[in-house]
């Protein structure tokens, strides 16, 4: 990306962080590598920790973070416990992450908040069959960047 373009996008972010309370950014899969999204803003407007999410399409990535800011925001978030309703779809749960595990990942927060303190969760789902990651037949294509218990 060049330096006029990454302007323009910070200058986005900046925008949305304003207007809506946080951003959210996509980057898109390619051949080895898995999709994420993730969130800018939450942390300083609501109070509630920035969200990873890894391996899920772009509306969906952004239909999870919208009402994970909207279910949670100014509130207590359950961790390691699944939650069933953010979506209809199925059932996710939270796990904590370290941000020196996202210093690849969330450039966009990183950048943001410079300095400032912030905290970040990954939200974890079912594979196809309804399996999470630490069942017994789990298989999908999601980066786990935390520790699941």
């Amino acid at each position: 990306m060049n330096k006029k373009k990454r302007e323009e996008y910070f200058k986005k972010v900046y925008q949305n962080i304003d207007q809506f309370g946080f951003h959210v950014t996509y980057v898109m899969e390619s051949i080895g590598f898995t999709p994420f999204g993730y969130s800018t803003g939450l942390f300083k407007n609501f109070k509630i920790p920035e969200l990873f999410i890894s391996g899920l399409p772009n509306g969906l990535t952004n239909t999870l973070i919208c009402n994970y800011a909207d279910k949670f925001k100014f509130n207590e978030i359950p961790i390691d416990e699944k939650v069933y309703d953010l979506i209809d779809r199925f059932p996710i749960y939270f796990i904590e992450i370290p941000n020196e595990a996202l210093e690849d990942y969330t450039l966009s927060s990183f950048k943001y908040y410079e300095d400032r303190k912030f905290k970040y969760l990954q939200l974890i789902f079912p594979d196809l069959n309804g399996h999470f990651p630490n069942d017994q037949g789990y298989d999908y294509d999601q980066k786990i960047l935390g520790k699941i218990i």
